[in-house]
C-alpha cells in the first residue's frame, strides 16, 4: 500500500510553479515595461509644457493669421472651388493640420537641446527600449498638437465655421491629430538624429515645412495642382491626416480616401519612422 499522504501525491512536481510563470512572465513584463518607459518620456515632455506654456501661445498665433487673412481674402474672392463647402470651412481643417505640423516639425531640436545639456546620455543609459523613448516623444508632440486642436476649434467656431459637434468625430479629429503629430516629430527626430547640430536642423525643417503644406489639400483641392504635384501630393502623409480631419471635423464633410486609409497611411508611415528613429537614435551623442 502507497503510504504517502495523499496532500503529497496529488503535489505537482517541484520546481513546476516557477518554471510556468518564467515562460510567461517575460511577455507581460516585457510589454509592461515598455509602456512604463513610453509613458514616463511623455510625462516629462508634459512637465516641460507645463513649466512653460508659451509656446503654445506663440504658435497659435500662425493659426489665427492664416484663418483671419487668407482665409477671410479667399473667402471674398471664390477663385478656388471647394464644392459645396465655404472656402473658410474647407480651408480649416487644413490649418488645424497645419498648426500641428509646424509644432511637430521641429520638435527634433529638444533631442539636440537634450544632447547639448547631457540629459539625453542618461536616457540611453537606461535600459528603456529606444523606440519607447522615441514613441514617448511622439506622443508628447501629438498631446501638443491636440492642444492646438482646441485653439483652432474656439477660433473656428468664432469665424462661423460649420463643425461637427458629434463625440465621435471630435475624438476622430483628436486621434488623427495625435497620429500625425506623432509622425511629423518621429520624421523631425529622425533629421535631428542626422544632421546633429540646431543650425543644420533648424535650416532643414524651414526647407521641408512649406513643401509639405502646399504639397497637399490643406489649403486648396488636389484638382488644381498640375499632374506631377499631384503624385506628389497622394504619397504626402499630410494629405491623409487633413483628408481625415476635414471629414469628420466638418459638419457634412465627405472623405476623397476613405477614413480608414487616411488613417492606416498615417499608422504605417509612423510605425515605419519609429523604428528607423530607435535604430538612430544612440548616434545623435556620437
Amino acid at each position: 500500500m502507497n503510504t504517502v499522504p495523499l496532500q503529497e501525491r496529488d503535489r505537482p512536481p517541484a520546481g513546476w510553479d516557477s518554471a510556468l510563470p518564467a515562460m510567461k512572465r517575460p511577455r507581460r513584463s516585457r510589454i509592461g515595461e515598455y509602456l512604463e518607459a513610453t509613458l514616463t518620456i511623455v510625462d516629462l515632455e508634459v512637465r516641460k509644457l507645463r513649466h512653460d506654456p508659451t509656446e503654445l501661445l506663440t504658435r497659435a498665433v500662425q493659426p489665427v493669421l492664416w484663418l483671419l487673412l487668407f482665409g477671410e481674402v479667399f473667402t471674398r474672392v471664390r477663385g478656388i472651388p471647394t464644392g459645396r463647402l465655404h472656402y473658410l470651412d474647407f480651408m480649416a481643417a487644413g490649418i488645424l493640420a497645419q498648426s500641428a505640423l509646424f509644432i511637430s516639425i521641429f520638435y527634433g531640436i529638444s533631442v539636440i537641446w537634450d544632447r547639448d545639456m547631457g540629459i539625453l546620455v542618461k536616457f540611453l543609459a537606461s535600459p528603456a527600449p529606444r523606440t519607447a523613448q522615441v514613441l514617448g516623444k511622439a506622443l508628447a508632440a501629438g498631446m501638443r498638437g491636440m492642444a492646438q486642436a482646441i485653439i483652432v476649434y474656439f477660433l473656428t467656431l468664432l469665424l462661423g465655421v460649420k463643425l461637427n459637434w458629434s463625440p465621435l468625430a471630435l475624438l476622430g479629429v483628436l486621434a488623427f491629430v495625435l497620429v500625425g503629430s506623432a509622425l511629423f516629430s518621429t520624421f523631425s527626430l529622425l533629421i535631428a538624429c542626422l544632421v546633429k547640430t540646431q543650425q543644420r536642423f533648424m535650416g532643414i525643417g524651414q526647407l521641408i515645412t512649406m513643401p509639405l503644406f502646399f504639397a497637399s489639400n490643406a489649403i486648396y483641392p488636389i484638382a488644381l495642382m498640375p499632374a506631377w504635384l499631384q503624385v506628389v501630393s497622394r504619397i504626402n502623409p499630410l494629405t491623409y491626416q487633413v483628408d481625415g480631419i476635414r471629414t469628420l471635423m466638418l459638419a457634412g464633410g465627405t472623405s476623397s480616401y476613405g477614413l480608414g486609409l487616411d488613417m492606416g497611411v498615417l499608422m504605417a508611415v509612423a510605425a515605419l519612422l519609429i523604428l528607423l528613429s530607435g535604430k538612430l537614435y544612440p548616434t545623435i551623442v556620437t
